[in-house]
């Protein structure tokens, strides 16, 4: 697994986290330690579920956009 950058804070009692690489992945946990777990489990479930739905030949564009 590729290195990630996770950005997270603390939310009452709950640490909340998402990853800098991967900002649809993120997950909460009552510690450090466990959010970093849960994080690790989200982003494996987002990995398995990438790209299942696609029709066969599907094709790949990168679009730039430029913002404010």
């Amino acid at each position: 697994m590729p290195g990630y950058t996770l950005v997270y804070w603390q939310d009452g009692e709950w640490f909340v986290g998402r990853l800098r690489e991967r900002p649809d992945v993120f997950s909460q946990g009552r510690s450090l330690p466990e959010l970093e777990e849960n994080i690790k489990e989200a982003l494996s479930l987002m990995e398995a579920t990438d790209f299942q739905d696609l029709p066969p030949g599907y094709r790949v564009k990168e679009l730039l956009v430029e913002t404010g």
